[in-house]
C-alpha cells in the first residue's frame, strides 16, 4: 500500500471553485464540489493542487423587483486576502498575447488553488475574467483556453509538474490539445504518439446528461481563437468530431472517465457509447465536506434522539429567523418544512408539487406543510428565470406557506440543508447525474423524499433513511404520474409520521445521518479517486 506522500501529483482543472459564500467565484454543484474536493485533500494530506479563475464579477446576484420580474446584478469583487505568487503568463488567444496573473488561495482549509486573473492593467483583454460563464461562445472558448493553457503555463512557471491532471467536466479540455501539441512540438512525436502519451495523464469527470452542459463549437471559431494550438482539422477531427465536442474530447483524451453515480454511469456509457477511441467510464459518486456542510450540533448529538431533535429544532429556527430577516415572513416551526434548492432548469420541475392545485392547497389549509425554495438560472437562461418568476409567484399566492430565496448561494445552502424537515428532489428520470445538496440534506438528518435518480438508490432504504418516489420512464403524462405518487408518499407517510411519531422519526435521522457521512463525503470520493483513477493512470505511465 503506497503511502500518501507516494500517492500521484494531481492538478485538478475547474471553471469554477466554491470555497465559501463570500468568495463568488461559483455557480453553483459544480463549483462546489470542486471546492469540496480540494477541502478533502487538505484534510488528508493529498498531494493535490487546484487550477481555476479569479471571477472578478463571480457568477450573477439574481434578485425579482417589485414586478416579480428576475434581473441579475454584477459587483467587480475585491479579495486582498490573495497571495500574490508573483507569477505571471501569456496565452494567445486571436493571434494575440493575453497577460495572466497567478493568485494564490488557502484560505479556507483547501489544498492550494492557483487562480488565473487577466485583469491587469495594460490588458487589452481585462474582462476575460470578468464573469463566470461568458455569455457568447468566443468568450466561453476564450476563458476555456485562459483555465487550460494558462493554467498549464502557470503550473509550469511556479514549478510543479504533476503526474495526472484532472478535467472536472469539459471546461479545461482544451489543456488536453496543449499537452499534445507539447509533445509533438517539443519531443518530436507524431500526433498517434502523443495523443497516447498524453492521455496517460489526464482523468476526465463527465458531469451531466443534459444537452447544453455538453458544448460543442465550431471548428471555424476553434481554429480562429487559437485553440487548434498547431493541430490540424483532421487531427482536432479524430478527438472532438464536428462540431468539437468537448465531452468527446475529454472521453478521447483521458485514461479514464469517471460518471457521477451508479446510476449516473448507466446514463453516460449509453450516451457516449458512439465515442470511438474513449476511455473507460466507471462510477465514483460524488460526495461533500463534511467539516464544512454538516452542523457540529448535530454531529455531536445524532446517536441520542432526544438531543438529535433539539438541535435539529436550532437549526429549524436559524432558517426561520433567515426567511423573516431576508423576506419578511414568518413561518410556523411546529409545521413540516420541506426544501428545495438547486440551479433552476426545467428538468429538475421545480413546481411538480403544485401540478394538482387543489390537492396541494388541502396541505395548506390543512396547516400541514411549508415549502422553501431557492435557486438561481443563468443571467441568459430565459427558461430558467420563467422558472423563478413562477415560484416566486406561488410565494406570492401562498405567503404563510411557500417562501423563495433570492439569490441562492452557500450560506442558504448550509441554512437549508440543514433547517429544513424534508429534502425534495423530482427531476425527470435519468436527468439529474448526482445531486449532493440531498447528500448535505441527509449528513444533517434532513430526511429526502426524492425519484430514483442520480445518488439516492444508493442511498435510500423506503421508510428506513427516507422516502423513493416511484417514477415511470419515457411515459406520457410522467408529471402527472410522478405528481401522484408523490403526493401519495407524502400524504401517506411522511405528514402522518411526522406529526405522529417522533421516536421513528429521529431514528430515521440518525439513520440518514450514519450512511450519507461513511459513504457520501467527499474523503470517500477522494479515496476513490487515487485508488480507481490517479494511482492505476501513474502506474500506466511507468510501462
Amino acid at each position: 500500500m503506497k503511502k500518501i506522500n507516494d500517492y500521484p501529483k494531481v492538478a485538478y482543472f475547474c471553471m469554477e471553485f466554491g470555497l465559501h459564500e463570500e468568495f463568488r467565484i461559483y455557480s453553483g454543484g459544480l463549483g462546489i464540489l470542486a471546492g469540496d474536493i480540494l477541502k478533502a485533500a487538505k484534510d488528508g494530506g493529498y498531494p493535490m493542487v487546484g487550477v481555476g479563475i479569479l471571477w472578478r464579477q463571480g457568477y450573477n446576484k439574481q434578485f425579482i423587483d417589485n414586478d416579480g420580474k428576475v434581473y441579475d446584478c454584477f459587483t467587480e469583487y475585491r479579495y486582498d486576502f490573495l497571495e500574490d505568487t508573483g507569477i505571471e503568463v501569456k496565452v494567445k488567444i486571436r493571434g494575440k498575447q493575453v497577460r495572466v496573473k497567478v493568485w494564490l488561495c488557502k484560505n479556507y482549509g483547501n489544498a492550494p488553488l492557483y487562480l488565473l486573473d487577466t485583469n491587469i492593467p495594460g490588458n487589452n483583454d481585462r474582462l476575460l475574467t470578468g464573469q463566470l460563464y461568458g455569455w457568447f461562445s468566443e468568450e466561453r472558448v476564450a476563458q476555456e483556453m485562459i483555465l487550460s493553457i494558462g493554467g498549464l503555463n502557470a503550473l509550469k512557471a511556479l514549478g510543479i509538474y504533476p503526474d495526472i491532471y484532472h478535467f472536472n467536466d469539459s471546461h479545461p479540455v482544451l489543456a488536453g490539445i496543449e499537452l499534445v501539441s507539447r509533445k509533438m512540438d517539443i519531443e518530436g512525436m507524431n500526433f498517434e504518439e502523443a495523443w497516447k502519451e498524453t492521455r496517460k495523464r489526464i482523468i476526465f469527470t463527465t458531469h451531466t446528461p443534459v444537452k447544453a452542459g455538453n458544448e460543442e463549437y465550431d471548428h471555424e471559431l476553434l481554429r480562429y481563437m487559437g485553440a487548434y494550438r498547431g493541430l490540424s482539422y483532421g487531427q482536432m477531427l479524430k478527438l472532438g468530431g464536428d462540431p468539437f465536442s468537448m465531452t468527446a474530447a475529454g472521453l478521447r483524451l483521458s485514461a479514464k472517465t469517471n460518471a457521477v453515480s451508479e446510476m449516473h454511469c448507466g446514463t453516460a456509457k449509453k450516451m457516449w457509447q458512439g465515442i470511438s477511441d474513449a476511455s473507460e467510464i466507471i462510477p465514483i459518486t460524488n460526495g461533500v465536506h463534511t467539516g464544512t456542510w454538516q452542523d457540529k450540533r448535530i454531529a455531536e448529538s445524532f446517536n441520542d434522539g432526544s438531543k438529535l431533535w433539539r438541535a435539529h429544532m436550532a437549526a429549524k429556527k436559524e432558517l426561520l429567523h433567515e426567511i423573516y430577516v431576508r423576506n419578511g415572513v414568518r413561518l410556523d416551526e411546529n409545521i413540516l418544512v420541506a426544501g428545495f434548492a438547486r440551479r433552476a432548469a426545467p428538468y429538475k420541475r421545480h413546481d411538480l408539487l403544485f401540478k394538482d392545485i387543489v390537492a396541494t392547497e388541502k396541505l395548506f389549509t390543512d396547516r400541514k406543510l411549508q415549502i422553501v425554495f431557492s435557486g438561481k438560472a443563468h443571467p441568459n437562461d430565459l427558461a430558467g428565470k420563467e422558472i423563478v418568476d413562477k415560484i416566486y409567484g406561488l410565494s406570492r399566492r401562498y405567503p404563510e406557506n411557500v417562501v423563495f430565496l433570492a439569490d441562492y448561494d452557500m450560506k442558504i445552502g448550509k441554512l437549508m440543508t440543514r433547517g429544513c424537515d424534508i429534502w425534495i428532489n423530482n427531476p425527470i428520470i435519468t436527468m439529474e447525474a448526482c445531486g449532493t445538496s440531498g447528500m448535505k440534506a441527509a449528513m444533517n438528518g434532513v430526511l429526502n423524499l426524492s425519484i430514483a435518480d442520480g445518488w439516492w438508490p444508493e442511498m435510500c432504504v423506503h421508510g428506513e433513511n427516507g422516502w423513493l418516489i416511484e417514477t415511470g420512464k419515457n411515459e406520457k403524462d410522467i408529471d402527472s404520474k410522478d405528481f401522484k405518487a408523490m403526493y401519495k408518499v407524502l400524504t401517506g407517510e411522511v405528514i402522518p409520521l411526522f406529526y405522529n411519531n417522533r421516536e421513528k422519526w429521529t431514528a430515521m435521522m440518525k439513520k440518514s445521518i450514519e450512511m450519507s457521512q461513511r459513504k457520501f463525503s467527499a474523503a470517500r470520493m477522494l479515496d476513490d479517486y487515487y485508488r480507481l483513477m490517479y494511482i492505476p493512470a501513474a502506474s500506466q505511465q511507468q510501462c
